[in-house]
């Protein structure tokens, strides 16, 4: 495979996405944001943010929706990769939040985790067959934060630079 520069040079892209919620932010109906962006090759080649259609009972639920949204994102942008030929890789999402990583991982349902819908469940079975890896970020270099949240200036520039995207 061979990208830019040398012929016999190599270069794989590190497709990676960051996600992030507002829990229940949204002030008349409560619902949460989902926020994402997928960077490859340094820079940013996909992002959404979008009012989620229930009204989450927690913060792990929201985070949960969110990553559920990045992971068939992400699954979609390796179809793509793979046909172009400029992915060998897994897809890696990044999440800032340790519950709804944890929630993704672990098939034992707890009496405080019942409630999330069985359909947001297929991400577990997306990460236990290797096709998606999901990473603890903190959320201080979240690039997600900036669709999610009204940040101060100095923050938002802070995403950007993360995306290695330039304000003026």
């Amino acid at each position: 495979m061979v990208y830019g520069g040398a012929r016999n040079s190599k270069r794989i892209a590190a497709i990676e996405g960051f996600v992030d919620s507002d829990y229940a932010g949204y002030l008349d109906s409560r619902k949460s944001l989902t926020g994402f962006v997928f960077n490859a090759f340094d820079t940013a080649i996909s992002w959404k943010a979008s009012l989620q259609k229930a009204v989450a009972l927690s913060t792990t639920e929201a985070e949960y929706i969110a990553l559920t949204e990045a992971v068939k994102e992400s699954l979609w942008l390796e179809g793509i990769a793979k046909e172009l030929k400029i992915q060998d890789e897994v897809i890696t999402v990044q999440c800032d939040n340790q519950s709804a990583i944890d929630l993704s991982k672990n098939s034992v349902h707890h009496e405080r985790t019942k409630h999330i819908d069985i359909k947001l469940h297929f991400v577990k079975e997306v990460i236990g067959q290797g096709s998606v890896i999901v990473k603890k970020i903190s959320t201080d270099h979240n690039p997600s934060d900036m669709i999610t949240k009204a940040l101060p200036s100095r923050n938002f520039f802070h995403c950007l630079d993360l995306i290695q995207l330039k304000g003026d």
